[in-house]
Formats: structure tokens, sequence, C-alpha cells
């Protein structure tokens, strides 16, 4: 699965709008400022999200954005379904429904323990998960050493 730049700039947004008080919308502007995110990408990374109804808005001087429900129904993968569609699967179909033989025989294990493992990672780790710095004690043992990847 390959995570898109849009992608992790719809995760950044809905993180930024997370952070606003519960009765406080955030403007636009303040989200591209914070995060570096082009004014015109952002426009349209807003759209789709709002499109896929994890956020509202209200345009005018008292407008903004916010969340459409809590932050701790919004996971990582509804993310990715509102900005790219369904969750992209292994070779494009089911792995349990293609036959493998011989020697790939095998193969047909690591597909779906693939797919499994990132559906339960993006399932299950919510926008309030990542803003809370409270990630579910899978992802750290995943990751072994949490920093690695920040190094790469």
């Amino acid at each position: 699965m390959h995570i898109t730049a849009k992608i992790d700039y719809a995760v950044r947004t809905l993180l930024e709008i997370a952070g606003a008080t519960a009765d406080t919308k955030i403007k636009a502007e303040s989200i591209a400022t914070a995060q570096g995110i082009a004014p015109k990408v952002l426009e349209t990374v807003l759209g789709e999200l709002r499109r896929a109804e994890l956020i509202t808005s209200r345009r005018g001087p008292d407008g903004g954005y916010w969340l459409a429900r809590p932050a701790e129904r919004i996971s990582v993968a509804d993310v990715i379904r509102a900005i790219e569609g369904p969750l992209a699967s292994v070779r494009g179909e089911r792995p349990e429904d293609v036959v493998y033989r011989g020697a790939a025989e095998p193969l047909q294990k690591v597909w779906i323990a693939l797919r499994v493992n990132i559906r339960a990672v993006l399932e299950n780790v919510s926008i309030a998960d990542i803003a809370a710095d409270a990630l579910p004690g899978f992802v750290d043992a995943l990751t072994g050493d949490p920093g690695a990847w920040a190094r790469r």
C-alpha cells in the first residue's frame, strides 16, 4: 500500500481540526499554515473530507471546519477511503481466490497476512489516538523502535 501525500495531508488536516476546541471552527488558512500545506491542495483535501462526511463546514466570518463525528470514530482507514477509495487489496483481487501452486503455494499466506495486518492498523488507529499520542500498543510493538521510521 502506498500512502500518498494527499492521504498524509488529509490525516494532518483532521488532526488540526481535532485539536480545536469543541465549540471552535478552524479556518483553512490556519490549517495550511500549521501544517505547511499549499492552500489549493488543502482546498481539494477539505472538499473530499467534506464529501466523505468526515468534516462539516460553514462559510462566512464565523465559519470554518469541524469534525462531523468524534475523532475516536474516525479511523485512518476512513481517511484513506475518503481520499483514495477502497483500501487496496493485494494483487487487485482477494488472495484466497487465486490458486497458488507448487513453490508459490506458501505465498498466498503471505499476501493474506499482509492484507489483514494493514487493515488491522488502519482500522484500529483513530484520529483521536494520534492527536493524543496514545497509539494502540500493537503499533509500538510492530514498529519496534518508534524512532526508526522517522530516521529513514
